[in-house]
């Protein structure tokens, strides 16, 4: 009987130690199975996602045209501010007449209003052209821009007319409206001493 007590012990310890052992196994296999199902749901996720933000972004021409009106009417916009505020504005109100009180620093603001006026116009020409429809309201427009070119000299210089003070209105008019039949906008934003003086 004393020789069949240690053997009993034995036997249950064996027993135990497989069962462990293979219940050990098995767990450690069902993890492995986990990690590998997380692993192809998190892929699948990832490509869901991409595939989503794929269909959801706007496509890289209409993102193109979008920056394009966005520019544009900036630009439009500050070009008509500019004409506007200092040389329409200041011409209506005789300041650009001989004698006239602060004639001086008024055609000195209007020369370099007309000059930022012009380069803002064609910096807006440019902007359209990444938008068909905007660019085909603008094409009729372009020789009338470009006959601002030497505006912020004679308007300096005093020599400005009131064809070429119409002119100015005539051709910001135009962008305006052009603008507007496209979808995209404009008014008016004076521009800052700084911007006026960069060009």
């Amino acid at each position: 009987m004393p020789s069949t007590f240690p053997i009993r012990r034995i036997v249950v310890a064996v027993v135990l130690s497989c069962t462990v052992l293979v219940s050990t196994t098995a767990c450690g296999g069902e993890t492995r199975s986990t990690e590998n199902t997380t692993r192809s749901t998190t892929e699948k996720s990832a490509q869901d996602a991409a595939l989503v933000a794929a269909t959801a972004s706007p496509t890289p021409s209409a993102e193109r045209q979008r920056l394009a009106k966005t520019r544009f009417v900036a630009n439009a916009g500050l070009a008509a501010g500019a004409a506007y505020q200092w040389i329409v504005k200041p011409f209506k109100a005789g300041k650009f007449k001989k004698g006239a009180k602060g004639r001086t620093f008024a055609l000195v603001k209007a020369g370099l209003a007309g000059a930022f006026t012009y380069n803002r116009l064609k910096a807006a020409t440019e902007n359209a052209k990444g938008d068909p429809l905007l660019s085909k309201a603008l094409a009729p427009l372009s020789s009338g821009i470009d006959s601002l070119k030497n505006m912020g000299t004679k308007l300096r210089n005093g020599d400005a007319s009131d064809a070429d003070v119409s002119q100015f209105e005539k051709v910001i008019g135009g962008v305006k409206d052009a603008g507007a039949g496209a979808g995209a906008p404009v008014k008016d934003q004076v521009p800052s001493a700084g911007q006026l003086a960069g060009g």
